[in-house]
């Protein structure tokens, strides 16, 4: 990896977290409606993340070692499924590869003169524990600020390579 690849990762992760706290934002603001545009309760919504870029983590490294050094047979498609001896030589980030809704079912609370109540009373609100929220959030955050610093890092690096070279 050179030396801005770091920065490359890192950025990719900033844009993800980003989303996941965009996303936790929109869950925690629509947590008591009981009415969308599609019909029913709003539904809770999850970030996916994956792994972006070439293959060339841990899973590549372990396999080009035991190719190397293995048995001549051994090749990375007998150990998972796939050849990952022909990787290109830039690592990938981070990448949002979708936003999807929470398939559980609405909590229903008692409230006959709700507009959105049922014949039998009952209003369908969604499933979201503002805890969870919370938590989820503060992950995103630490997660920003940790890939934050490592750019600021990095940063610093390429600085003192610069003074080195006057």
């Amino acid at each position: 990896m050179n030396l801005f690849g770091v920065m490359d990762v890192s950025s990719s992760a900033l844009k993800a977290e980003r989303v996941r706290a965009e996303v936790v934002a929109s869950n925690m603001a629509n947590a008591e409606t009981t009415r969308t545009p599609e019909g029913g309760p709003y539904q809770r919504h999850h970030v996916i993340f994956a792994a972006e870029g070439d293959g060339s983590g841990f899973q590549h490294s372990l396999v080009s070692h035991l190719v190397g050094n293995g048995p001549p047979s051994l090749n990375g498609a007998d150990l998972f499924g796939e050849d990952l001896t022909a990787a290109k030589s830039v690592p990938g980030g981070v990448a949002v590869t979708g936003v999807i809704s929470d398939a559980s079912a609405p909590l229903r609370r008692f409230d006959p003169q709700h507009p959105d109540a049922g014949p039998d009373g009952y209003v369908a609100y969604p499933d979201i524990n503002p805890l969870t929220e919370m938590v989820d959030l503060m992950g995103a955050t630490r997660s920003y600020g940790m890939n934050a610093s490592a750019v600021q890092a990095e940063k610093n690096m390429v600085a003192s390579s610069l003074e080195i070279l006057k």
